[in-house]
């Protein structure tokens, strides 16, 4: 049984994240445990610890040893559940914020299309009226008469 590997992601913004989030190694630590945390290996790990617990009978019923260090797992695991969120709210925000980019930069690109597709039909209107010019003022041409 191993630990589950996560694909790397593929949206860019996504990868730009994971990297800035790599540097810190708090952040590595906390990534770690909780993607230990939230694999099968760790339940199976806690159902051979309280069999043997009780087993092995480390110390009798009610367990009040077990319980408290179940309890202290269990803040700390709820922390690193937050800071797994937190995570995601941090990509999520990334991600809308390149996006937000992303479209501001298309908006900025299709003004400038438009302000390029104005400017050619108004050379396009003055090739035309300086063609009807050239035309109307121009001799017209000698025809051929037949003999």
């Amino acid at each position: 049984m191993s630990i589950a590997v996560h694909e790397a992601p593929i949206h860019p913004a996504l990868l730009t994240h994971a990297e800035e989030r790599a540097r810190n190694v708090q952040n590595r630590i906390a990534d770690t445990i909780t993607r230990f945390a939230g694999s099968m290996m760790f339940v199976y790990i806690h159902i051979a610890w309280f069999a043997s617990w009780i087993v092995f009978r480390v110390e009798n019923y009610p367990f009040g040893l077990l319980t408290m260090i179940v309890s202290l797992e269990a803040i700390f695991l709820s922390t690193f559940v937050m800071i797994s969120q937190n995570r995601q709210d941090d990509a999520r925000r990334h991600v809308a914020d390149m996006e937000w980019k992303k479209v501001q930069d298309e908006e900025q690109q299709n003004q400038e299309l438009l302000r390029l597709s104005n400017q050619i039909l108004e050379l396009t209107k003055a090739i035309e009226q300086l063609t009807k010019a050239h035309v109307a003022s121009a001799p017209p041409a000698p025809t051929q008469q037949q003999s």
